[in-house]
């Protein structure tokens, strides 16, 4: 688990996790199971993909993990678990552009808990990035907000589980920029996605969702999303997380609502509105923005 330099660029990983993890959107619209569903199989497909790679290639890496470092791991696949479910719950009790917003809000979590527990930098630039690209994601829920006319059954109910996925996935984020330094990244993806999975499973049957019985477009679906935004999205983010600070890659996943609004309008045919188009350019600007400002870094443990 030697230092070794990127072969890759890690900002071109960063730009195709992003890219991947935005047909995300798509597949669940595309599928007819419940959201929590889906992501429950996405997680456990994706687990199940790189799993023979982790016993067969890496099977001598995990004698030489810390017990620590796994303990560790496992509580970010809780945290990654807890995510989900709580955004995913907080739909049902508030409004979109109220969820969204919030929960894309962890970049400032982030810069915070890397400032504080990762002894990361935090730049002028980098934070005045941040917040513009969280401006754009404000300015592109504003337009649902005002075009929807209700805020959900329970708003504030809805809007504190929308906080919690938040700052679980900074919590996520920021484990796997820590984590991965000394964790080859195939095993430390199979623990933390296998780990999720189980919870997310738990959070499934508690909520009444049929586990099985579904048609094979719905698996061909799910193994979709294994493929595109496990596999090519949050793997790939797992490794750049070795290279680049946990802001940089933070901030980039706010791309994420800019690529399933462009992916939308040419598999969906829905046409942004104004708000979004405004707020999709507001997003890309603020991530320029923190990638002019972050350098690359070169401390990772392939």
């Amino acid at each position: 688990m030697g230092v070794t330099e990127p072969r890759i660029d890690p900002r071109i990983g960063l730009v195709v996790a992003v890219l991947a993890v935005s047909t995300s959107a798509i597949l669940v619209r595309w599928s007819g199971a419940a959201a929590s569903v889906a992501a429950f199989y996405r997680v456990l497909l994706t687990t199940v993909l790189l799993a023979p790679l982790a016993l067969g290639r890496h099977r001598s890496a995990f004698g030489r993990l810390a017990r620590r470092d796994v303990l560790a791991a496992a509580a970010t696949g809780v945290a990654l678990a807890v995510h989900f479910a709580a955004w995913f719950e907080s739909l049902a009790w508030t409004s979109v552009a109220a969820s969204v917003t919030l929960v894309q809000c962890q970049p400032l979590f982030v810069a915070v808990g890397a400032w504080a527990l990762l002894d990361e930098r935090v730049t002028r630039g980098t934070t005045a990035g941040i917040l513009v690209a969280i401006g754009g994601i404000i300015v592109m829920s504003v337009g649902e907000l005002l075009g929807s006319g209700t805020v959900g059954q329970r708003p504030l109910y809805g809007n504190a589980l929308a906080l919690v996925g938040g700052v679980m996935a900074a919590g996520y984020v920021l484990a796997g920029r820590s984590l991965r330094q000394r964790f080859p990244l195939i095993p430390y993806v199979t623990v933390v996605y296998g780990v999720a999975a189980v919870c997310l499973f738990i959070f499934v049957v508690a909520s009444g969702h049929p586990v099985t019985g579904y048609p094979p477009r719905e698996w061909a679906l799910f193994l979709a999303m294994a493929v595109g935004p496990g596999v090519f999205g949050h793997t790939v983010l797992n490794w750049a997380l070795a290279h680049v600070e946990s802001s940089m890659v933070s901030v980039s996943l706010l791309g994420e609502p800019v690529g399933s609004a462009l992916l939308a309008l040419l598999l969906l045919a829905e046409m942004p509105g104004l708000s979004t188009v405004a707020g999709g350019v507001v997003v890309l600007v603020g991530i320029g923005v923190v990638a002019r400002s972050r350098a690359v870094g070169a401390t990772p443990a392939d």
